[in-house]
This record gives C-alpha cells, sequence and structure tokens, in this order.
C-alpha cells in the first residue's frame, strides 16, 4: 500500500502521541519538491547512528527525550524545544524516554 501524504493547505496533526506512541512506527507526513516533513518515534533506548542531511533540517521535539549528538557536542530535546541543524552536519539521535520528533528537512531544488 502506497504510503498517503499530507497536500500543501492540509492539516497536519503534530499533537502527542501519548498512549498511541509505543505501537506508532515513524512516517513521512508531508513531502514536496522542497521540504519533508516527517514523525520520527523512538523508543527508549533506540536511537539513529551518525547520518547527515543534504538540507537544512529542523528537529522539534514533541514528547519524551531525545539525545542529539552533533560536532557541537550533546543537546537534550524535550517538549517545545527545536534545533536547526546546517547542511551536512552528521548528527545521532538517542531516545532517553518514549519520545517523538518532528523533523522539517529542506530539499535541494532540482536542476532544470
Amino acid at each position: 500500500m502506497a504510503l498517503t501524504h499530507a497536500q500543501p493547505l492540509d492539516l497536519i496533526n503534530l499533537r502527542p502521541l501519548g498512549a498511541e506512541l509505543t505501537p506508532t512506527r515513524s512516517h513521512s507526513l508531508l513531502r514536496t519538491d522542497r521540504l519533508q516533513l516527517m514523525r520520527i518515534v523512538l523508543l527508549a533506548g533506540q536511537g539513529l547512528p551518525p547520518h547527515h542531511m543534504a538540507g537544512e533540517t529542523c528537529l522539534q521535539c514533541i514528547e519524551g527525550l531525545v539525545v542529539l549528538r552533533t560536532s557541537a557536542g550533546e543537546k537534550v530535546l524535550q517538549p517545545g524545544y527545536a534545533i536547526v541543524l546546517p547542511p551536512g552536519e552528521q548528527h545521532a539521535l538517542k531516545a532517553e524516554q518514549d519520545s517523538s520528533l518532528m523533523v522539517l528537512m529542506l530539499q535541494h531544488a532540482q536542476a532544470a
């Protein structure tokens, strides 16, 4: 089954998942030519290994507690906090608690 993305001008629910967090998987919410919006779900102890994104990326903690490792050191993301990563910034994530993050990634413009 193909993943259904929201479209521009659609409302997108970013509320905390609460009791629904554990069975929810990470998924893409919206994708256009210029940006992608994802909800990343990490259960306590889970993480994402070091990686980087080509464009600027904004991470916002919706619920839980996540440690972000970057070249600038460790930052703790908790509900209501966000951080912007510059293009190419290698980073890794580790959830200290069951957590969900909103991730907004700017895409490189496609060559015509």
